[in-house]
């Protein structure tokens, strides 16, 4: 049997984890273990396993987890200093958690 999806748990509020924006299509909060000052995490409420797993159907996803990149990094005040975006994508890639998520860090010497 498979393993429940944390960051499902969290989608569904089923986790104690502090949700910092939300929309119909995802949520934002802070990862557990943060590489830098601001360490968020951007989720689709949807489970999408990876990259390699989106559909046509789910380029609004993507779209809509860029722009609440683009508005979390304001809120955090590092839009204007600078942040970095990524998703990491399967095992090798550094992908521990199987649901499509975007890291936002940024912060270091605001």
């Amino acid at each position: 049997m498979e393993k429940p999806c944390l960051f499902c748990q969290i989608v569904r509020g089923l986790t104690s984890t502090e949700i910092l924006h939300s929309t119909e299509i995802l949520v934002v909060f802070r990862d557990i273990h943060p590489q830098a000052p601001v360490h968020l995490l951007i989720v689709p409420r949807k489970h999408i396993r990876s990259v390699n797993d989106l559909t046509p159907e789910d380029q609004a996803v993507f779209g809509e987890m860029l722009l609440a990149a683009k508005a979390m990094a304001a809120q955090f005040d590092i839009s204007t200093s600078g942040y970095r975006l990524f998703v990491n994508v399967e095992r090798g890639g550094g992908q521990v958690i199987f649901h499509l998520h975007m890291h936002l860090i940024g912060g270091w010497g605001r």
